[in-house]
Formats: C-alpha cells, structure tokens, sequence
C-alpha cells in the first residue's frame, strides 16, 4: 500500500490502520493482522504512532496495509434518573 495518504492526516487526526505483524507478534490464534483505531500522535518516514484507548501503538509504515480517516466516536446519552 502506498502510505502517500497517511502523509496529508496531522496529528490529532482520528484514524483507524490495519497492519500485518511481526511473527513474534503474532497472536495464540495465529492472527497475522491487527487494527489501531484512535488519533494519530506521529508520523514520520518509518513509523506511525496512534494513542489508542489502551495506550500508545506504534506501527512501521511497511507494515501497513490500509489506513483510513474515521469520525469522532459516537457520543452516548446518559440516562435520565429514574429510568
């Protein structure tokens, strides 16, 4: 994939990227891929950094194989009390 698009988002840019891991990486199940879905910290010609919920993911470009813009989360409505 070219990695063109990832160098027009700036940091604070809410993306979601799918890249293949490492074989150390690789899950019990034998998962070769996995996402990070939140906003982008940094970018540079090696790696990409986003801050998930669960922490920091930093991702070689080469290991990307596609990455896209994505929107705000959904904001949940609190119940009224009494509900």
């Amino acid at each position: 994939m070219s990695t063109d698009f990832l160098d027009s988002l700036d940091p604070g840019t809410r993306v979601v990227l799918r890249y293949r891991l490492s074989p150390d990486e690789q899950g019990q199940a034998g998962e070769r891929m996995s996402d990070a879905l939140g906003y982008l910290l940094t970018i540079d010609e090696h790696s990409v950094t986003v801050q998930t919920r669960t922490g920091e993911v930093q991702v070689s470009r080469a290991a990307i194989t596609h990455a896209k813009r994505v929107p705000p989360p959904p904001v949940h409505k609190r119940a009224a009390p009494g509900n």
